[in-house]
């Protein structure tokens, strides 16, 4: 192994290996039980954001722990074609370099030229997906668009089409002026903007009256045939069922009564606005009351919008107000923060806009998947998921899948002359109803998110019944963030039900955002992100794998620093250079002298014991999908036990003359590194496989091996206990002698005193331990303390209680201080689980085995006061 730790020198090479040995692919053994997952499609122009580096390397600890432990494990990966965003890029790129549109192209060609923008973009994020080291079966890459996955929602929408779950019709939809497209919810991003709210009297016909209605749109009034009151309101009783006059336009329109109608905000009159707001056109439906379209797509003004058409909506704002102030409409202007949609894309303000769409009826498709996860067939981790679900899938409401794009999926709709709409799977030649042969398909494509609701079947072959949809569906788990479990997650479950009648997978596992050191999104608005392939480039995959895993809790945010990437870093050269030490000290060691049951120390017992326990650990937490917690577990064993103490024991055994003695510590040494590269191996792989690469025990390559398995006859709990007593005497006295300045080397007397017979011959075991690592130069035991001991450093340990007698070596003031300050953090420690106890709500909701641990914690730090204070009196008197 090289001296220093250096990624670069190793983490490409081993991908490479991996990819030529076809590792990743799926064993096929049908005696295997599967384990699939199916990658959560990137954006095929996109770049590897935090979020990606988040969700990718989750999957990949999840398929790595399977696939050693011996599961049939495929990956699926894939991009999506992303049809908005792709088709923005492509088109700001004509415009720059060659200044024109896509309708200068036409259809054809533009999507050429898009086809060639995809291939050349689509390298860039699987070459990034590949350097952070993701594990999947590239021989199976699919696209949203390919001739598979089309065929796949070719297919869906003609079914849904004919079992009438899929109509044409007008609607409210969420339109971008800018883009020309309809937008899904998630593609509107919402902003607090301090805006204005206008009050404008609506004259009531055939009266001195009027009613006054507040809106943050005014230039919409235009397009009124209503005013809303609630029915509860008895300001408005007397004038529901009259007319009022809409201004500037003398529309005579009614006055309705409709129980949505917040009567507490604004004035309690709402304007209906049945052709932009969906609201509005919601309380239309219900009275009968027509639309009016007075913003076109574009964002100008129609000509039913009078002498304003052909103007912009904002500037037409500007002049309408101006009239109605002119005209002594308006009655007032205040001051209003509200949310305003804008489109992801491109920053325009959206437009609520009225027009033919494509619907996909939601209510008949969702009480299966409510089913599916109320009864336990789909789980949401962390549970709490589960109800933001189905609280959506109990309310949902028709889904618009048409897109006015050219980039994706086009509705295979066709139109004849004669009125008929022909909806097959392919291109029709004539109409069934007229027999003309002049047919017109569809515009439109489809919302990207249609073919991604298919993505874990069609990704395996569906609609045919391929050999890979037989084997590894339903997938096993779907990794995911929380803010599109409505848009993707839902929609999978809806049409898997639908179509294959098995779940999309078992498991949902939810994780949050990446969020900064300061707990803020990461934008670019901001300027506050982080490219995970800087973060590779200067400390290496494994480093930022790390990092992203430390800490993490199934559906909560973790916030990314420099210094949590350093700490991960500094794990990584901790590793190392623990595994040089293990190589470097092998010297006549062969693979038929390892031997971990024979000639075995205390440290050897102890060491074996929390390997076996921490497998043990490490597979519990892995099952429950708690990543962080597991990877904790790797990192507190191999830095703390086996680098901090283990290696530091066996040291005088290596360079000792005792063959057999050697021979041991050589074969616990080399079993315990083995083990945990493997379990280091699905959260760190390169690091591991370049340091199994060098062990003597390696059978082929660490990606392809046996999962540790608990060995319980090492299990040792009395060993680990006694093991506890001695690192704490240890610790214990190190620090006194660091608080004291004492030389670490300087050889000190220790009296230790412990009441138990059980512990007394314990710590007289690990005489050979504490001495040499605590630096003593003698160690007493007993069971009584016998004559007092004058001016020394008091330890009150779990064992018992230590004495140093430092005479000469410390000042006495200095040590009555320390002891002082140590009753004051144990009066804390008493004083805070005191006032836990007294609460009613810990009490009544921890487990009783929970309670019971806090009262022997504050037992045990009364017993170490009372003990202190005992000290403080004899160094005083």
């Amino acid at each position: 192994m090289e001296k220093v730790y250096d990624p670069k020198s190793f983490e490409e090479k081993w991908y490479n290996i991996w990819s030529e040995q076809q590792l990743f692919k799926p064993s096929g053994d049908k005696t295997k039980e599967t384990f699939t997952i199916v990658i959560p499609p990137p954006n095929v122009t996109g770049a590897l954001h935090m979020g990606h580096a988040l969700d990718n390397t989750l999957q990949d600890i999840l398929i790595r722990w399977k696939r050693m432990q011996g599961y049939d494990t495929l990956w699926v990966p894939g991009t999506d074609h992303a049809g908005i965003a792709t088709q923005i890029k492509v088109e700001e790129h004509l415009k720059k370099e060659h200044d024109k549109t896509r309708h200068d192209l036409g259809r054809e060609k533009f999507l050429d030229l898009v086809w060639k923008w995809k291939e050349e973009y689509h390298q860039r994020i699987t070459s990034q997906l590949k350097k952070l080291g993701v594990s999947c079966d590239w021989s199976r890459e699919r696209f949203t668009l390919d001739e598979g996955c089309s065929e796949a929602v070719k297919t869906v929408f003609v079914e849904l089409y004919k079992r009438g779950l899929i109509y044409r019709g007008k609607y409210i939809i969420n339109w971008c002026p800018r883009c020309q497209t309809a937008l899904s919810d998630i593609e509107v991003e919402h902003i607090e903007k301090q805006g204005n709210l206008w009050h404008i009297k609506y004259p009531v016909e055939n009266s001195d009256q009027y009613l006054v209605v507040a809106t943050t749109r005014p230039e919409t009034m235009l397009g009124d045939t209503g005013v809303a009151v609630n029915p509860k309101d008895e300001r408005y009783r007397e004038l529901i069922g009259k007319n009022v006059i809409l201004p500037i336009t003398n529309r005579i329109v009614p006055i309705v009564a409709d129980e949505y109608v917040d009567a507490e905000f604004g004035t309690g009159a709402v304007k209906v606005t049945p052709a932009h707001d969906p609201n509005d056109h919601e309380i239309a439906k219900r009275h009968g009351l027509p639309s009016i379209v007075v913003i076109d797509e574009k964002g100008k003004m129609t000509g039913e919008a009078l002498h304003y058409q052909g103007m912009d909506r904002f500037q037409c704002r500007k002049e309408l107000i101006k009239e109605l102030e002119d005209l002594g409409y308006l009655l007032k202007v205040e001051d209003h923060l509200h949310s305003v949609g804008h489109c992801e894309r491109c920053s325009t303000i959206i437009e609520p806009y009225y027009s033919d769409q494509w619907f996909v009826k939601m209510k008949p498709l969702a009480q299966p998947a409510i089913e599916k996860v109320k009864s336990g067939e789909i789980k949401f981790i962390p549970e709490r998921f589960a109800r933001i679900y189905l609280n959506w899938v109990e309310n949902v409401r028709d889904w618009c899948i048409s897109r006015q794009i050219w980039w994706g999926h086009r509705i295979p709709a066709w139109y004849c002359e004669c009125g008929e709409i022909i909806v097959e799977r392919e291109t029709p030649t004539l109409c069934g109803k007229c027999g003309g042969t002049n047919l017109k398909q569809d515009e439109d494509v489809l919302d990207t998110w249609f073919s991604s609701a298919l993505w874990p079947f069609s990704t395996l072959g569906w609609p045919d019944n391929t050999p890979d949809f037989q084997r590894y569906f339903p997938t096993s788990v779907l990794v995911t963030g929380y803010d599109i479990i409505y848009f993707w997650v839902a929609r999978m479950i809806f049409t898997s039900l639908e179509f294959t009648k098995q779940r999309p997978f078992e498991y949902v596992y939810i994780h949050g955002l990446v969020r900064d050191a300061q707990g803020r999104k990461m934008s670019k608005s901001l300027g506050n992100g982080v490219d995970p392939l800087d973060i590779i480039d200067k400390y290496g995959t494994d480093t930022l794998r790390f990092t992203l895993i430390t800490g993490i809790a199934p559906g909560n945010d973790i916030r990314f620093s420099e210094d949590k990437v350093e700490n991960s870093r500094n794990f990584a050269n901790k590793i190392w250079n623990a595994a040089r030490f293990v190589l470097m000290n092998l010297q006549d060691f062969k693979i038929e002298d390892l031997d971990i049951h024979s000639n075995l120390t205390l440290a050897d017992k102890w060491i074996l014991s929390r390997l076996n326990t921490t497998i043990q650990n490490v597979n519990k937490e892995l099952e429950r999908f708690e990543l962080g917690n597991g990877a904790k577990e790797v990192y507190d064993f191999l830095w703390n036990e086996f680098c901090d103490w283990y290696i530091e024991i066996t040291k005088p055994r290596l360079y000792g003359d005792n063959v057999k003695d050697k021979k041991t510590a050589q074969s616990v040494l080399v079993h315990v590194l083995t083990q945990t590269m493997k379990l280091l191996h699905p959260f760190m792989p390169f690091i591991s496989e370049e340091i199994y690469s060098f062990l003597p025990t390696k059978k082929g390559y660490l990606i392809t091996e046996n999962w540790p398995e608990v060995d319980d006859r090492l299990i040792r709990p009395e060993i680990e206990r006694q093991f506890s007593y001695i690192m704490e005497i240890i610790k214990g006295i190190r620090n006194v002698k660091s608080e004291m300045n004492v030389a670490s080397k300087k050889d000190v007397e220790a009296i230790i005193v412990t009441k138990d017979k059980g512990v007394y011959k314990e710590i007289i075991d690990g005489e050979i331990y504490i001495k040499p690592l605590a630096g003593l130069k003698t160690l007493v035991v007993k069971e009584e303390q016998g004559e007092k001991i004058e001016k020394a450093v008091t330890l009150v340990v779990s064992a018992g209680e230590i004495f140093l007698p430092l005479s000469g070596l410390i000042d006495l003031e200095q040590e009555i201080q320390r002891l002082n300050k140590e009753i004051k953090n144990l009066d804390f420690e008493v004083e805070r689980i005191q006032k836990k106890l007294e609460n009613p709500g810990f009490v009544q909701k921890a487990p009783q085995a929970v309670i019971e641990k806090e009262k022997a914690k504050m037992e045990e730090y009364m017993r170490k006061r009372s003990k202190i204070i005992e000290r403080l009196q004899e160094l005083k008197g």
